[in-house]
This record gives structure tokens, sequence and C-alpha cells, in this order.
């Protein structure tokens, strides 16, 4: 072997590998990445904040406490704003997920889907769910994942469609934009089983905890009822270990007094 053929096929080995480190993730890995880093892994205790806006009825600001457990993913909200509102509450344990009404003091059962106070955020929105367990890669024609890289303004993303591996979701067809550097979603469109686009949803703002991410603001656009939109912002977020007794209707009924 010559020098120069030597020289040669260092130089293609060289290419091939560059090749196989820039290559794209796979879509599973990203969703591997997006649950790890949005799992705190502990309880969790925040002010939620959401002001939406809806054609014709103007700007309404809904204010809430919001309580997580961990080990079962049950959840208690208690609103504190507007007036109307203050008092009324929403609890899931298991399967289970009550609304709870101050004025006549009574619960009643509902769907995860349901809107919170009237809001567009269901009780889906506030469950600490591994996306890889509700979604799986769609694949085209061929049988390979549809992604994509591209950017949205100078951030550059990639681009993937999901489909729903069960009916336990709102929307059976998700498109994410994810950033190449951290794998943090930016935007996702949510699609009903027909292919209408039902939502954007844009994540504006993260905040680091530990090694994990948490989202606290978020734009959610209907793109059904045009003119609409919701703002949801967290703030006052505490990790600190939550009492069993406060995932009860007991609790929720104190807290309401």
């Amino acid at each position: 072997m010559t020098k120069r053929m030597l020289v040669a096929i260092m130089a293609i080995l060289i290419l091939l590998l560059a090749s196989v480190a820039s290559a794209a993730p796979t879509v599973g890995q990203i969703l591997a990445e997006i649950d790890q880093l949005l799992d705190l892994e502990a309880d969790g205790t925040a002010k939620v904040k959401i002001t939406q806006q809806r054609a014709g009825e103007g700007v309404k600001v809904y204010e809430s406490i919001y309580y997580l457990r961990d080990e079962d993913d049950a959840f208690l909200i208690i609103m504190t704003a507007p007036d109307v509102e203050k008092g009324n509450g929403y609890l899931k344990q298991g399967d289970n997920f009550w609304m709870y009404r101050r004025n006549t003091r009574t619960f009643q059962h509902i769907n995860r889907d349901e809107s919170i106070a009237g809001t567009n955020a269901t009780g889906e929105d506030f469950e600490n769910r591994k996306l890889s367990e509700a979604y799986k890669p769609a694949l085209d024609e061929t049988g390979r994942e549809i992604i994509a890289t591209t950017k949205i303004g100078e951030i550059p993303v990639y681009q993937f469609e999901l489909t729903a591996t069960n009916e336990d979701v709102s929307f059976p067809k998700v498109v994410f934009w994810v950033r190449t550097d951290n794998y943090l979603p930016l935007k996702v469109e949510s699609y009903s089983l027909n292919g209408t686009l039902m939502e954007s949803a844009y994540y504006l703002k993260y905040t680091k905890i530990g090694q994990q991410y948490m989202w606290v603001q978020a734009m959610i656009v209907d793109e059904f009822e045009k003119g609409n939109k919701t703002v949801v912002e967290i703030q006052n977020i505490s990790l600190q270990k939550i009492e069993d007794h406060v995932f009860t209707k007991s609790y929720l009924e104190n807290l309401s007094k």
C-alpha cells in the first residue's frame, strides 16, 4: 500500500467518523432525554398563574396553588383568584379526579380532559407523565421516523412527529420542536384524529433545578377557535416533601374555608 493510498483511506475514515458523530439522534433517544430532563423526581409545590384571552370576552386571570406527589402522581389544586373561583379545587388520586365547589361543599367526579376553572388547562396538563409512555415515533411510508433538523428563529431544533400509544391522551398526534443542544421542547403542535391542528404550545422559559429542568412560562394558542390563547406562569417552586394528608378531600375542604 502506497503512502498516498494510506492517506486517502485515513481521510475517508475521518469523514465517516465525523458523519456518525454529527448524525441526528433517533426520536426514541430524544424522548428518553426529555423524560430524564423534565422528571424532577420529587414532590412539588408551586403558584400557578393562568392568563386567558378569549375572542370577544377580553382577558381573565386565574391563580392557584398546586401540590404534586411524585410517588404516585397525585395532585391537588386550590384556586386563589379570581374571587368567583377562590376556594374551589381539584384533587387527583390514582385514576380518580374530583372537582370541589366551595359554595356547595361538594365533590364531583370528572374526567382528566375537563377544563380547570373554565380555562384551557386540563387535569392532564398537571400530571407528571413520561412522554415516552404516552407516545411513540410516527413513521413515514418507508418505515422511517419522521424527524428533521430545522430552526425556530435562530435556534437549531429537531422537528419530529409522535402518535399516541393509547387513548388516554388529549391528542392522538403531536409534532415537537426540540433544541438540538439540550433537548428542551420549544414548541408543540397538537392534532385531532382527523389531522386538524387544534392548538400550538410555546415553551417560553425554563428554570434549572439541580440537573433537571422545569418550564415556568408557556403560551398555548387555540388554533381551532382563533383569537383564543392562554399564558401559564409557574412561580414559588418548592421541592420539599409533602405529607400524604395533603392529597385528601378533607384537606382540600379545609383549605377552601
